[in-house]
């Protein structure tokens, strides 16, 4: 049964095989058993949980279910949900209750799928290896002592593990796509403004946007059309007409232009990644795709442009955890500076502190033009690199991650070098395009252990039927996305 996609869990929940019920007890009966070691949920409530699929099965009697009632989804536990402890893994947040539900929560919860419970990650979501989280790192189901990537390793833990039938996740740099290449499942990061941001606590505005994470294209189609849709309460919102984003998933691949951009394939890329994803594109071209060399020449700024926008946005976003109305308040303070001062030296861990120092520090009096705005006008070449890319192709290709899950502990004492975990996914955040990245193979390790590669597929502005498309067809042709790690039960 936890091999089973949504679509086919979903069947038999409307074929009365089994019960909501029945189905959310296994899946709490695996979290209990393999979560204290893998580490993926921060927060379990049975009782919630459970609540919840018995009303799922009162729609199913009734004869009033859509394709995702009675399924039990993981939430990644950025999104606020009302009467579940909401922590972003952060001790600043350790003992938050929200108050009311995110938009993408309200919206799973409005078709009758099943919270699973909130799932572990980097803090505030800063980070590409899920080993910030005030919580504890999470480890990798394909070899325990490494990484799932971040921020969302949480939810990509989970699915791997077949702890969830799916997750949701966030990406502001690429924490859907490289937590998804490196546990060997498919992740989506939709246009911006596509997925409401409404209750999903803020990291760097611009960036942020909630996705799927799932085991194949087909699930994460079936996720989009329930998580997009226009929310007033979201002023990056875009107020278009829904999708059916199953609608194209069957379409032959004949006469696709697949796009590969040269800087994607040069110096930084792990040789066995890049064996990998050649032969996945060489995959495409018996689908009867066409290959064509593009640039995007300003790659290789994104990386720096990234790290002056994301931290400016951050150290505004955060600064309303202050200890007065909600979070981490220091035991001890003199008067109210001392209070703000020890409170978030308390409640924030180093990596958010790092990025809260250089955000205020681009932004500050004399140093604006200097970094911040000349960011702002880089990102704008990047997002123009894009445009030039598309005349030339209709979806580009590439790695997702230069080299497979590392170490744990390997990069922690190095930033940079964790940094450039997310050459390849960052560049699609700052020109608010769509990417995803699905399982493409694996390499070994020296201690014989598989390690997944994902292949990421860029699209254009709201492509992402035709994304899911090219996805499903190679998941058709391919069997990598039905692999499981071993000695998961």
């Amino acid at each position: 049964m936890i091999n089973k996609s949504l679509k086919e869990l979903g069947a038999m929940l409307q074929g009365k095989e089994i019960s909501s019920v029945e189905l959310t007890q296994e899946y709490l009966n695996r979290i209990n058993r393999l979560n204290p070691e893998i580490n993926a949920y921060i927060t379990i409530d049975a009782e919630k949980s459970l609540a919840q699929a018995k009303h799922a099965d009162a729609l199913l009697a009734d004869g009033k279910s859509t394709a995702l009632t009675g399924l039990p989804i993981a939430q990644k536990d950025i999104f606020v949900a009302k009467g579940w402890r909401t922590t972003c893994g952060s001790k600043m947040l350790e003992k938050f209750i929200g108050p009311y539900d995110a938009d993408v929560i309200e919206r799973f919860d409005g078709v009758g799928a099943v919270n699973l419970g909130k799932t572990n990650m980097d803090e505030f979501a800063m980070g590409s290896s899920n080993e910030t989280s005030y919580f504890g790192k999470v480890q990798n189901p394909w070899d325990r002592t490494r990484v799932p990537g971040g921020s969302s390793g949480g939810s990509a833990a989970a699915v791997a593990a077949r702890l969830c039938a799916a997750a949701t996740g966030t990406d502001t740099g690429g924490s859907i796509r490289q937590p998804a290449s490196l546990c060997g499942l498919s992740g989506l990061k939709p246009t911006y403004g596509l997925t409401s941001r409404f209750g999903m606590i803020a990291f760097a505005s611009s960036l942020d946007q909630s996705g799927p994470m799932a085991r194949s294209c087909e699930d994460m189609a079936l996720m989009m059309n329930v998580m997009t849709g226009f929310d007033e309460r979201d002023s990056t919102s875009l107020n278009r007409p829904k999708e059916d984003y199953t609608r194209d998933l069957n379409k032959p691949l004949a006469g696709l232009k697949v796009g590969l951009p040269k800087e994607f394939f040069a110096e930084g890329l792990s040789a066995d990644v890049a064996k990998v994803v050649q032969d996945a594109i060489a995959e495409y071209k018996k689908l009867g795709a066409e290959i064509v060399d593009i640039s995007l020449p300003n790659t290789k700024l994104s990386i720096p442009v990234y790290y002056v926008l994301a931290p400016a946005e951050a150290s505004s976003n955060l600064s309303r955890y202050d200890g007065v109305r909600y979070g981490h308040r220091a035991k001890e303070y003199t008067d109210l500076m001392d209070m703000y001062c020890k409170s978030r030296a308390e409640g924030f861990g180093a990596e958010v502190k790092r990025r809260i120092l250089i955000g205020t520090y681009v932004l500050s009096a004399g140093y604006y033009d200097a970094y911040y705005l000349k960011a702002q006008q880089i990102r704008r070449l990047i997002a123009q690199d894009f445009e030039n890319a598309f005349k030339q192709c209709d979806i580009i290709m590439g790695p997702t991650a230069p080299s497979t899950a590392f170490k744990a502990g390997e990069k922690a004492d190095d930033p940079v070098a964790m940094y450039l975990q997310d050459i390849y996914t960052i560049a699609v955040n700052l020109a608010g395009l769509p990417g995803m990245s699905i399982p493409a193979g694996f390499t070994q390790s020296t201690d014989g252990k598989r390690l997944p590669v994902g292949l990421q597929v860029i699209g254009n502005y709201f492509d992402e039927a035709r994304m899911l498309n090219v996805g499903h067809a190679y998941q058709q042709a391919t069997d990598w996305h039905t692999q499981m790690p071993e000695g998961i039960e």
